[in-house]
């Protein structure tokens, strides 16, 4: 079956999409924290930030601009919003896709558990 993300983004797996852009989509988490949890993945398969490489920068500025759409649609771009990469065992990186949760809705605590 492959990459959870990469089905995902090829369509070999339905997800409640939010954005669907060149080099990034976004779709619902589903087991979400808050009213807004998106989880915005790169097109291109990379492992975790980790794993990142120079030729990656265009890629990631994508998914850190598709983070702030989805914040503008979802309405918390002004309240507030929380984004967050797992990367590893130790950050409960939970798939092997880097995805970069986007967190709204709710006053969040600090520091995260």
């Amino acid at each position: 079956m492959g990459c959870l993300f990469c089905n995902i983004v090829s369509g070999k797996i339905e997800a409640n999409v939010v954005l669907d852009e060149q080099h990034a989509l976004a779709f619902r988490d589903i087991h979400p924290v808050a009213s807004t949890h998106v989880l915005v993945v790169p097109k291109k398969h990379i492992v975790s930030l980790a794993d990142a490489t120079e030729e990656d920068v265009e890629i990631l500025g994508r998914v850190l601009l598709a983070a702030r759409r989805v914040a503008e649609i979802d309405g918390v771009h002004e309240s507030g919003f929380r984004t967050v990469f797992n990367n590893g065992p130790n950050a409960n990186q939970t798939v092997h896709h880097l995805h970069l949760h986007v967190i709204g809705g709710r006053v969040m605590k600090w520091p995260p558990g």
